[in-house]
């Protein structure tokens, strides 16, 4: 009987690779944060793990009119610029101590979502062993 990884790991993987790219967006926002008129962005999990989840539908464009839709997305779900709650006078958005809170709270969650693949794996293991 073949193992199903994706069956028995589920959506782990998926989180896994996302935390990553949120980790890369979160980081060129601190990077950024003295660059005249830089916009900071973020993408939310909720809507990634909603459009993981959901039945498959998918935006296309089959006319020359239709609207494009947004240019960077994760697994669906569009890179939004974040609301500031105080824009500085160059038109930069980026907040640091927000953005550097935001970063070590998506590095908990990566960490996480490593272990939860850890714990898969080890399910694995024990079944393949008849333990």
């Amino acid at each position: 009987m073949a193992i199903n990884f994706e069956e028995a790991l589920g959506i782990r993987p998926k989180a896994l690779v996302f935390r990553e790219k949120r980790g890369d967006i979160l980081a060129a926002n601190l990077a950024n944060a003295d660059t005249p008129n830089f916009k900071a962005r973020d993408v939310d999990f909720k809507s990634v793990l909603k459009q993981s989840v959901a039945s498959g539908v998918t935006m296309e464009r089959t006319q020359a009119g239709h609207i494009a839709p947004p240019q960077q997305q994760i697994f669906g779900a569009n890179v939004m610029y974040r609301n500031p709650s105080q824009v500085s006078l160059d038109g930069n958005t980026v907040e640091a101590h927000i953005e550097q809170a935001k970063y070590a709270e998506n590095a908990v969650q990566y960490q996480a979502s490593l272990q939860f693949i850890k714990d898969g794996f080890s399910g694995l293991m024990t079944a393949v062993r008849g333990q």
